[in-house]
């Protein structure tokens, strides 16, 4: 049995993870996928002063109250910055660090540094110093998601506060002095440079043919390949 926890992806939540619980559960692993402030169930915390500092203490605090030991760390998309801010504080737990589709950042970078021109755009249209105006809506969800699973994922996904997305993420250890694995998803192109960086850099390296949710759109594949990365 391995113990999985997750690092959610921006504007999503633990909600989003339901499809793997049984999967996962199903082959012995423990699952858990804690949700960020300010998001899915905890949406009523939501304040402009929310910054990506904020969510890596939520997951510090899940490991630290759950006494979690040999963990394998995933990080989702925007939860890529998280997971790897998590992994350098606690690096003596985490088994190993997998990023899911997800950015993966250096020291002193941001998720606004990692980010197309198109997107910092956007960005820059909610400045966190508004207000009025300190949260980031939510990106289209995938072309290929169901019409069921619109229908359930898109009345629970929440703005995001806008200081999770443009503090500098500040890392002790660069990289991290754990294994990494990547998982590419290759029905989207956003995160390629990531994938390209992880084979460049020796990763333990895997596809998915899915969009960015596999979660959402493909856990019976998801579910198969993460349980072969744990006998890793």
């Amino acid at each position: 049995m391995a113990t999985f926890l997750v690092a959610h992806g921006a504007w999503s939540a633990g909600w989003a993870w339901k499809k793997m619980h049984p999967l996962m559960s199903g082959m012995g692993h423990r699952f858990i996928t804690p949700t960020y402030t300010g998001l899915g169930e905890r949406a009523h915390l939501a304040h402009a002063a929310i910054d990506l500092e904020t969510h890596i203490q939520d997951i510090l605090g899940v490991i630290k109250y759950e006494a979690l030991t040999d963990i394998i760390l995933i990080g989702h998309s925007y939860g890529g910055m998280v997971a790897t801010g998590v992994a350098d504080r606690v690096s003596a737990v985490i088994k190993r660090l997998v990023y899911l589709d997800a950015f993966v950042p250096r020291d002193g970078q941001s998720l606004y540094d990692l980010v197309t021109d198109e997107t910092r755009q956007r960005i820059r249209q909610f400045p966190a110093t508004n207000d009025n105006n300190w949260r980031l809506p939510p990106n289209p969800m995938p072309a290929d998601t169901s019409d069921q699973d619109r229908q359930w994922a898109e009345p629970l996904r929440r703005h995001q506060p806008v200081q999770t997305v443009t503090q500098p993420l500040r890392l002790r250890q660069d990289p991290p002095p754990m294994p990494r694995t990547y998982i590419y998803c290759t029905r989207s192109d956003t995160f390629q440079p990531f994938a390209r960086r992880a084979q460049e850099e020796g990763w333990d390296y895997y596809e998915m043919d899915s969009s960015h949710n596999p979660h959402i759109t493909a856990p019976q594949d998801l579910a198969a390949l993460l349980d072969k990365i744990a006998s890793l």
